[in-house]
């Protein structure tokens, strides 16, 4: 099993550059700077260490010279500034200036090495304190000289030393996480408007654009963006001016054909059979040719952005009631919702009357008939529930079934599959989306089949 790498964003990916940067520059400075003052304090300590040792070293010297002299006497007037015990190592006998310290407070190679006549010193750790032991060998009295030094002060030192560079570490890498996400924000400024347009491009506003960038580099980008954008609007434009005039120039001979298939019509009984049902044809198709041509016409409005909604009060039951019976739908029925009121909207009634009709429609063309209309409503929406026993639409084509001229993969199992223009569900779409609503597609809870679900505010559309 192949385990996928976390994806993050050119945002956060620029945040955790920054971040990895400064806590990387940080960790060598605090090193490098922990390594020099952490070996200057170790000089400095050590230095004083042998200094003070060398000179209580001579003074014991001088003293064991003297046949009278006291070797307690001499340790208590050494030098100790800093409190460090000595030890004289004379005669087969050890001396100390501090009671409790003894030759067990020395390391035992340490202390054999000095008295073998080497001068030593070595940093020791004793009940969990750090010490450095020196040890001069006094051979004009055979005779050896130790000093112990506390080495607490210096590992304080160092322990804050280390929790400061650490702190300020971990503050530089805050701060460059900062400075990442600051200027990740500025770099992706630009990209964040060139979405914003094309969001707003995508839906509808074929007139934004991009503002003039002094900056050289973005320049190209802007004006890319906005050349693209014109050419897009111009095309649309282009495109929707074609449909509408197609479909106006196809209305006058579409208007004579259907004008002179209905004479013919009412003379249908004088004709022969074989005449009958040529005729019964060509008024089917003159009849689905003008539902195409209207249609067309509507959609070339959406695209020019002059559909425009003719807001009234209305009682959507009626409407729906109204609607269902024209198209030859089943009997509507009715919520809580609705039962009461009959749900009164601001709507386009005509825009309105085409949604139920064609969802209607649609499904006698594709679903078998519908089989329950229901209106009611929820919270501040009006819902209105179209039911079908056909074969239902795939949960991979739920949304694509509302574009335009879509041809569904069951489309070869639906009765009267080839009948449709494939432009009702997106009409139905368009107008829903001018109220300010959404249209969704679900199963049939009942059982086979689908439901049609258009949902329209209660409020006035914004």
């Amino acid at each position: 099993m192949r385990l996928e790498r976390p994806k993050f964003g050119l945002r956060t990916r620029v945040t955790l550059a920054f971040a990895g940067g400064a806590l990387m520059l940080s960790a060598a400075l605090s090193g490098v700077s922990y390594g020099l003052v952490r070996n200057y304090l170790v000089d400095q300590t050590q230095t004083a260490a042998l200094r003070e040792a060398f000179v209580n070293a001579s003074l014991a010297r001088d003293g064991l010279r003297t046949s009278s002299a006291s070797i307690p006497r001499i340790l208590s007037s050494l030098q100790d500034p800093d409190g460090s015990p000595s030890l004289v190592f004379h005669d087969e006998n050890w001396f100390s200036s501090k009671v409790g310290i003894g030759k067990e407070s020395l390391p035992d190679a340490f202390r054999l090495a000095v008295n073998a006549g080497r001068a030593s010193r070595q940093a020791y750790r004793q009940a969990g304190t750090a010490h450095l032991a020196i040890g001069l060998p006094l051979t004009a009295v055979k005779a050896s000289y130790f000093e112990v030094f506390s080495l607490d002060q210096l590992d304080r030192t160092l322990r804050f030393l280390g929790l400061a560079l650490l702190g300020a570490g971990l503050a530089t890498t805050v701060a460059g996480a900062a400075v990442g996400r600051w200027a990740s924000t500025r770099l992706l400024r630009p990209v964040a408007d060139v979405a914003q347009a094309a969001a707003a491009v995508a839906g509808g506003r074929l007139d934004t654009r991009l503002p003039a960038s002094d900056d050289v580099d973005l320049a190209t980008l802007t004006t890319s963006f906005n050349s693209m954008a014109d050419a897009l609007q111009g095309r649309i434009e282009r495109d929707a001016r074609f449909a509408s005039d197609v479909s106006h120039e196809l209305r006058s001979p579409l208007t004579t054909l259907a004008t002179t298939v209905g004479v013919l019509a009412s003379r249908r009984d004088e004709l022969p059979e074989r005449s009958r049902a040529a005729l019964d044809l060509l008024s089917a198709d003159v009849e689905r040719f003008q539902r195409l041509v209207e249609d067309l016409l509507e959609i070339s409005r959406y695209d020019a952005g002059v559909a425009d909604l003719h807001l009234e009060d209305v009682r959507l039951t009626e409407l729906v009631t109204r609607a269902v019976a024209s198209a030859g739908g089943p009997p509507v029925e009715f919520g809580p919702g609705a039962a009461n009121d009959g749900l009164a909207i601001q709507a386009d009634k005509r825009r309105m009357e085409r949604v139920i009709a064609n969802l209607v429609e649609n499904a006698a063309r594709y679903g078998g008939g519908a089989t329950r209309v229901i209106v009611d409503a929820g919270h501040y929406v009006a819902r209105v529930a179209v039911d079908d026993e056909g074969p239902g639409v795939v949960p991979e084509e739920r949304e694509a079934i509302f574009e335009r001229f879509f041809r569904g993969s069951a489309s070869g199992q639906r009765r009267g599959g080839g009948q449709g223009s494939g432009l009702g569900l997106s009409l139905v779409s368009e107008h829903v989306r001018l109220h300010g609503g959404r249209v969704w597609v679900e199963d049939n809870p009942a059982g086979a089949g689908a439901r049609f679900i258009v949902e329209i505010p209660l409020g006035r559309p914004a």
